[in-house]
């Protein structure tokens, strides 16, 4: 019987315990600062051509790794924060011979694990937390500097992606780009992120759609460059309460016991409200912050509560697109998201912020006009 060849690709060899979670393989062990990035590629969070999400990690941050770096090179310090990184099934344990000590709870054993080191470069790990200090480790002056790592085995960038967002669920981590990773993940989260990936899963459709007034106009992490004017935030928010208000537009549409969340009439009606007030104001639509305010978060999250008034007072069966431009236009010629002056608000266009007590002013302002154009409509 003749023996398999043995693989002649490159390996760094490393004594590991090796354990089992949801049937993937798990790993720790120590490695070298300056040989993490050897093994591990940082993957960045980007659009491809044809618009799909890449990767799931932020750009670097200069200053944090600088500080990193600049502890580390203090001399003996303890630095003990494990990496947690995806490693290739590639990867191969060999578990070590010999009888177990006396007492072990046998929840892991020890061996030698290989990991491949391709020889075009390309890396059989990924970093899923900790990517700014495997920076500063690469580049501090004790390149020996050892760092306990944590691997699973897992190739599916599903799985990066929901470990690194449960990761730095609770960090400083900004926020916009767990919104724009959640709805790219299948997985069960905490209450406070399923709540907010309905909202993120609209706000990636009214970006991308074709039959969105909005496509093309949001800005988001992974995005550098584009005419986006609106900061996704902004819309996420304005969804997410009118979902979890009571008399939110699109709250009679969220799941409820034995039924799902309608994603699909939510996007209808936004489609809708946001589709007329491209119509409503079009001096106003698709221009930047600077030039709009109606772009201007301010304005965004006003409008969206807007949204949940004119909306909401829509008949089964209306035609939605007509019924929001009808209300909209009734208060066009007393808005002034350009130029001019809001005289009830004794602000200037351009004067209005992203703080809860302009948008609380605006919005109100703006249910007073639908109010009075609508009851005057009525009377008449």
């Amino acid at each position: 019987m003749t023996r398999p060849k043995k693989s002649s690709e490159p390996t760094l060899a490393i004594r590991a315990v090796r354990t089992f979670q949801a049937d993937k393989a798990v790993y720790a062990f120590f490695l070298a600062g300056a040989d993490l990035l050897k093994i591990a590629d940082i993957s960045r969070v980007r659009r491809d051509a044809e618009g799909g999400l890449q990767g799931f990690q932020r750009k670097g941050i200069k200053s944090h790794v600088q500080a990193i770096t600049e502890f580390l090179d203090q001399g003996p310090v303890l630095f003990p924060n494990s990496i947690i990184l995806a490693i290739s099934p590639r990867a191969r344990f060999t578990a070590a011979r010999g009888e177990r000590p006396s007492g072990d709870l046998r929840v892991a054993e020890a061996g030698t694990l290989r990991i491949p080191m391709p020889k075009d470069g390309s890396r059989a790990a990924w970093i899923v937390d900790g990517q700014q200090r495997s920076l500063a480790l690469s580049q501090a002056k004790d390149q020996g500097f050892p760092v306990p790592v944590v691997a699973f085995a897992s190739e599916e960038l599903s799985v990066h992606r929901e470990q690194f967002i449960l990761v730095n669920k609770a960090k400083p981590l900004d926020p916009r780009l767990i919104n724009e990773l959640l709805p790219e993940v299948d997985a069960h989260f905490p209450r406070d992120l399923a709540a907010r990936k309905i909202p993120s899963l609209l706000v990636h459709r009214l970006q991308t759609s074709p039959d969105s007034p909005l496509q093309g106009l949001i800005r988001r992490v992974s995005e550098d460059e584009g005419r986006g004017v609106i900061i996704d935030s902004a819309l996420i928010k304005g969804i997410r309460q009118s979902i979890a208000s009571g008399l939110g537009a699109l709250g009679p549409l969220k799941a409820s016991a034995g039924h799902a969340a309608d994603v699909d009439g939510m996007y209808r009606i936004l489609v809708a409200f946001w589709g007329a007030a491209k119509v409503a104001f079009p001096d106003a639509w698709g221009r930047p912050v600077t030039e709009s305010r109606l772009m201007h978060s301010a304005g965004v999250e006003a409008m969206s509560l807007l949204m949940d008034r004119v909306m909401s007072r829509a008949a089964p069966g209306t035609d939605l697109h007509a019924h929001a431009y009808e209300a909209l236009s009734r208060i066009a010629p007393h808005c002034r998201w350009t130029s001019g002056r809001w005289n009830e608000l004794q602000r200037d266009w351009n004067e209005l912020q992203n703080v809860s007590r302009d948008i609380k002013l605006l919005s109100g302002h703006l249910a007073r006009l639908d109010h009075l154009y609508a009851f005057a409509k009525v009377a008449s």
